[in-house]
Order: C-alpha cells, then sequence, then structure tokens
C-alpha cells in the first residue's frame, strides 16, 4: 500500500486517480472494486464538469469507426478552409498541430480505417460489460436506455458504402441493418422530417444515458459505498518523480505523494505529461451541445444525421443535440454564433424533434482526439499510467477505458 499525504496528513491509498470525469470515475471504480483504496483529485469543484458534462449522450458500442480513412483526402479541402461548416480548423504554428496533422493523415486509409475501428470496437464491447456489471450491482439513475441507434444519410452512394463497415464488426457480434428510407421511416416515425433521407443504418443494441447524472451517481456509489477519498478544486501545477513516489504540487496546499498514478485528465494530459518527456498526441476538437425538451415528433431511437454531423439523443422528456467540429480550438467556452448554427441545423434537420425556442445548458468541449481515434492506456513511467485520447466516444468507452488502466497500474 503506497502512503498518500493530504493537507499535510497521511493517507492510506493504494491508487491516486487524477481527473474526475466519466473516465476518471470509472478507473476509480475498476480499482475500488478490486478492494484498493482510491484518492481521486478533480480541478474543478466537482465531478464530470468538462468534456464529460453534457456531451451527445450516446453510448456508442457498434459507431467505433476511426475518424481517418480514404475519404479524408475527398474531405480535406471542407475540413482545412471551411468557415461555417461542420468541421472546421484553427491553423497555428506550433510544431505539435503539425505533427499531430501529419499522423492523422497517415492513418486515412483502408487497411488504417479498419484496423483502428476495430482497435476501439474491442475496447467499447469490454466497455459495455462493465457497464452493465456495474448497475448490476449499483443501479444508478441516469436516463439510461437500450433505444438504438439510426445513422441516418441523405446521399444513397454513402449508404451503400456503409455495407463494408457493417460486415467489417458482424463477425465480433455487433448487429447492424442497412435500410432504405420508408423502412428506416417505419423504425423510426421521426426520420419522416428528415428532407432527402435515402436511408439508414440500424444499430439496435446502442444505449444512451446522461453522462453529468451517471457520474454524480458513481461518485455517491464510490464515497458512500467504497471509500473512496476525493479532493476537488485541486490545481495541479507540477507532476514530478521524487525517489520512488510521484509528487502532485497544486498551486495552493501540500503537496501529495502517491506510488501509483493514472492521469485521466482529458486534453490537459498532453500538456502535464510533456515535462517528463512523455508525448501523448492530442489534439482538441471543439464539440458543442444543447438540451430542449421534446418535440411533437421526438425521436425513440438516437439519431445521427451523417451529412450535417448532428446526434440527436433523447434523455427522458428531454432532447440532447450535439455536433460541430472544431479542430485546434482550445477556448472550451461556448461561441454564440458556432451555438445558433448548431440549433438552426438541428431544426433544419429535425423541424420537430426538440422545441427549438426552449434550449438550454448550451455547452462545448474540448474532445481529445489521438490521431487513430483510440485512447491511450498504457504505463508511462514507473507508477504512472495514462488514460488519455478518448475524443468522441469517452462517455462510451470510459467503463471499459477505467478496467484496462487499473490493470496496466496494478502489474508488476
Amino acid at each position: 500500500m503506497s502512503s498518500v499525504e493530504l493537507h499535510g496528513e497521511p493517507a492510506s491509498a493504494d491508487l491516486l486517480v487524477l481527473g474526475a470525469g466519466v473516465v476518471g470515475l470509472a478507473t476509480a471504480y475498476a480499482a475500488a472494486r478490486r478492494g484498493l483504496s482510491v484518492l481521486l483529485l478533480e480541478r474543478a469543484d466537482g465531478p464530470v464538469q468538462g468534456t464529460s458534462f453534457a456531451n451527445g449522450a450516446q453510448l456508442s458500442y457498434a459507431y467505433t469507426d476511426a475518424m481517418a480513412g480514404p475519404s479524408t483526402w475527398s474531405q480535406l479541402p471542407a475540413m482545412l478552409f471551411g468557415r461555417n461548416g461542420p468541421f472546421r480548423t484553427r491553423w497555428s504554428a506550433d510544431p505539435d498541430f503539425w505533427r499531430w496533422g501529419l499522423a492523422f493523415l497517415r492513418q486515412a486509409n483502408r487497411a488504417r480505417l479498419q484496423a483502428n475501428t476495430l482497435a476501439t470496437l474491442e475496447l467499447a464491447l469490454e466497455s459495455r460489460i462493465a457497464l452493465h456489471a456495474l448497475l448490476q450491482h449499483h443501479p444508478i439513475a441516469f436516463d439510461h436506455a437500450v433505444s438504438g441507434k439510426l445513422h441516418a444519410y441523405q446521399d444513397a452512394a454513402a449508404l451503400q458504402g456503409a455495407r463494408a463497415m457493417i460486415a467489417l464488426k458482424q463477425p465480433f457480434g455487433v448487429e447492424q441493418h442497412l435500410l432504405n428510407a420508408a423502412q428506416a421511416i417505419a423504425m423510426e416515425p421521426a426520420l419522416a422530417g428528415m428532407s432527402g433521407l435515402a436511408g439508414a443504418v440500424h444499430s439496435p443494441q446502442e444505449e444512451a444515458g446522461d453522462p453529468f447524472l451517471f457520474g454524480t451517481g458513481l461518485l455517491q456509489v464510490l464515497q458512500q459505498q467504497y471509500g473512496v477519498q476525493t479532493r476537488f478544486g485541486f490545481e495541479l501545477e507540477q507532476l514530478s518523480r521524487q525517489d520512488d513516489h510521484w509528487c502532485l504540487r497544486p498551486r495552493a496546499g501540500a503537496t501529495i505523494k502517491a506510488r501509483r498514478v493514472v492521469v485521466c485528465t482529458g486534453i490537459e494530459g498532453a500538456a502535464l505529461l510533456r515535462p517528463l518527456g512523455i508525448r501523448v498526441p492530442l489534439m482538441a476538437i471543439k464539440g458543442y451541445s444543447f438540451t430542449a425538451p421534446c418535440g411533437v415528433r421526438a425521436p425513440t431511437a438516437s439519431i445521427t444525421d451523417t451529412a450535417r454531423k448532428l446526434v440527436f439523443c433523447r434523455l427522458g422528456d428531454r432532447i440532447r443535440v450535439a455536433g460541430l467540429a472544431d479542430l485546434n480550438h482550445w477556448d472550451p467556452r461556448p461561441d454564440p454564433q458556432r451555438m445558433a448554427q448548431l440549433i438552426a441545423m438541428a431544426r433544419d434537420s429535425l423541424p420537430e424533434a426538440a422545441d427549438y425556442t426552449r434550449t438550454s445548458n448550451h455547452w462545448a468541449g474540448l474532445r481529445p482526439v489521438t490521431p487513430w481515434s483510440s485512447p491511450v492506456i498504457q504505463r508511462m513511467a514507473e507508477g504512472l499510467v495514462g488514460n488519455l485520447g478518448h475524443g468522441m466516444l469517452g462517455w462510451t468507452l470510459a467503463m471499459g477505458s477505467g478496467e484496462r488502466a487499473v490493470a496496466q497500474a496494478m502489474a508488476r
């Protein structure tokens, strides 16, 4: 057991988890359920305040397709030079921006698309098992539903192109079906409001749930049933190695020392580890969301509008809409113009899905993306494990990532 110093007082903990988003909380649970004592540190004043707070809410266990693939090359002009489309890029002279971009383009071929997609799929399926196991023991209320998902296409050629990805995942037990427009509308009547619908890919086993409600509920379980120690408002200034301990020095207060640390700090992880000579290629891709009451034709299933790059997810009597991808934008504050654009795009896509006059929870978050779209979960140094780079799938991959990270941390 390692000695952890908290507020100048010695405290006992086997593992220190840095970051209390869904990934950090899942990591703390993976350790606590093994009987390990855990100290959870977080900069914010509560859990799930960053990228986890109001993401798209979809648990996309089947749709794990990597960002980079052969189609990237035809989409590149819009990605790099588009100003008002779903994807836009902020140019920078920073060498890390160019290194990440070149590494991303090296993934833009069929072989890497398939390999990266399957690597993430494996973790996603592990995550689903881990989440269901958690809920059997601790029935957290977070508007959880196995509602299925429909990827809606307006481009008939793109719809037919989805066959290859369906076939790729089928041997792993992933159930997906290609539907024409009439079949898709019969499956989900809300799609009748989408103009030019060519068809959809239906993934009936997909799930949904509010990540904020899940995170706050899981924290309560960790504290009350597993004795997990927490410290919020911990602004880490430096992480360093001293003898056989890691030292975490905050901006104010006593330094904390621990033998084993798992870093789950999202986009901030790269800058935190860089002074140690550890490079994790993470790029901030800023996304937006809003929440609104259900409209007169609210979907039951989750819907992804592939043309507009929007997701619609039902959470009880609410609809969460998320979208846009601003690459290399590092300010987490919502841009009012982009938020207005997201609402307008959603209204254009599914005009009766939500009451767009009553939107709330206008949110933006920085999604930490690796060039290959899968997270980095590995030992970085003695007693130090990274659990970073989950991109758009942090909510989906959190539980499985926590299991893998703790296994790495406790391995001899």
